[in-house]
């Protein structure tokens, strides 16, 4: 959803492991110069004293297929140990409504118990939206390509795309439990439920949406189904702050089991890996920082449900691909990989930028398109507003060109990876 952030804040009280108080007072973010804006106090940051972990955003925007929308997006958080010990944990949550009838409700947890013994991660996501469907692989133009997009949705509507409404349920939860220095090894559920399907062109004798075709191939039903199964799970995880590494590596791979006696329309096995790597170039600015993403997801055996397929956005944020719309490359199997260089523009930390740039394939159904046949590309660079400096929020403002004379103004809450 493309939004226009207002600011505001709510108040948790705590102290982040990562930062040192001479740090933070060297810093200004966006909600010390609101305050200090509407408040008579303007020689002392009253917030250092009282150091706040829950930020809020309002927001509000408009696109033709969603009708005028408005929202709200929250990012907390807490350390539930040892601060010299125990990682910051983050909850964040967001919720929106539009003209049209969409709705939207999510939470997303990352939790560490004291000392790093116990990390849970998982999520509720439920809700009523559209998707814009281009179709399964990479490699493919589609005629009237080159729209300016926001965020989720081009800013113009494209005849030769596929928009699908639907209702959607979804719930993970993993927990995992420290082996070792950094490393995690647990098990969870997931469950994905998709129901009144609109698949808005499917109209006539001529039936020729890629979702119908694609269901019914594979033995779906066309007005909703299930995707439900269990998840076993390793992790490595070194980075020094979730929201804002400035070093450390994170790696993760889930083995996820789809059952039928759990609700699946039919079985399948997936894997997903998921690495990140931070460099900080700078001991005096450790904000100049190098950072690597690669995130893919591969079907094993069995198969998955259309508006299961991993592509374009589907990371748990909806962050992967600068450059394109959501949902513009998918398939039964998916990779992605992402360079980015941060660097702060001002010396109080408020503004600072980043360059980047990513690659994205895609195999479709039946395989005659592979894995790194075709490579899709992006880059750009972006502008960086620190929210909150006790938890390292920032806002971002991205701006990505893609292949097929793609482009869009891409914006959210924290980094992107």
């Amino acid at each position: 959803m493309a939004y226009v952030a207002l600011l505001s804040a709510g108040m948790v009280y705590g102290q982040d492991k990562q930062d040192s108080p001479q740090e933070l007072r060297r810093q200004t973010d966006a909600k010390t110069v609101i305050s200090n804006f509407f408040s008579k106090k303007h020689s002392a940051d009253t917030a250092e004293k009282r150091p706040s972990y829950f930020s809020t955003l309002p927001s509000a925007g408009f696109n033709p297929s969603v009708g005028l929308s408005l929202g709200v997006t929250s990012t907390g958080g807490k350390i539930f140990g040892n601060p010299k010990t125990t990682t910051f944990s983050v909850i964040n949550a967001n919720a929106y409504a539009s003209t049209f009838g969409l709705l939207s409700l999510e939470v997303k947890n990352n939790i560490f118990t004291n000392n790093d013994l116990f990390n849970v991660q998982g999520g509720l996501q439920v809700g009523k939206t559209v998707a814009l469907d281009y179709g399964v692989g990479t490699g493919r133009k589609v005629q009237g390509d080159g729209a300016f997009s926001l965020n989720d949705f081009p800013l113009d509507n494209n005849p030769d795309v596929f928009p699908i409404k639907f209702a959607y349920l979804k719930f993970s939860e993993r927990l995992y439990r420290k082996v070792f220095e950094h490393v995690y090894a647990g098990a969870g559920v997931i469950f994905d439920k998709y129901s009144n399907i609109d698949d808005e062109r499917k109209t006539g004798a001529n039936i020729n949406t890629h979702n119908y075709r694609y269901s019914t191939i594979h033995g779906y039903p066309s007005s909703g189904y299930s995707d439900n199964g269990m998840l076993f799970n390793v992790e490595y995880n070194s980075r020094d702050q979730i929201n804002r590494p400035y070093k450390g590596m994170y790696a993760d791979i889930v083995l996820r089991v789809n059952q039928g006696w759990m609700g699946s329309e039919h079985n399948s096995v997936q894997i997903k890996t998921e690495f990140r790597k931070y460099w900080s170039l700078s001991k005096a600015n450790p904000e100049h920082v190098l950072a690597f993403w690669y995130w893919a997801s591969y079907l094993v055996s069995g198969s998955i449900p259309y508006l299961e397929l991993q592509g374009t956005g589907s990371d748990p944020a909806n962050r992967i691909g600068r450059g394109y719309t959501i949902g513009r490359f998918k398939g039964t199997s998916f990779a992605y990989c992402e360079g980015e260089y941060r660097f702060p523009i001002t010396k109080n930390k408020l503004f600072s930028g980043v360059v980047f740039a990513n690659e994205e394939t895609a195999s479709n159904s039946n395989n005659s398109i592979k894995l790194l046949e075709y490579m899709e590309p992006g880059t750009g660079v972006g502008l960086r507003i620190l929210f909150n400096k006790y938890t390292r929020s920032n806002l971002c403002i991205d701006y990505g060109i893609g292949n097929y004379n793609s482009s869009g103004l891409f914006l959210g809450l924290n980094e992107v990876f």
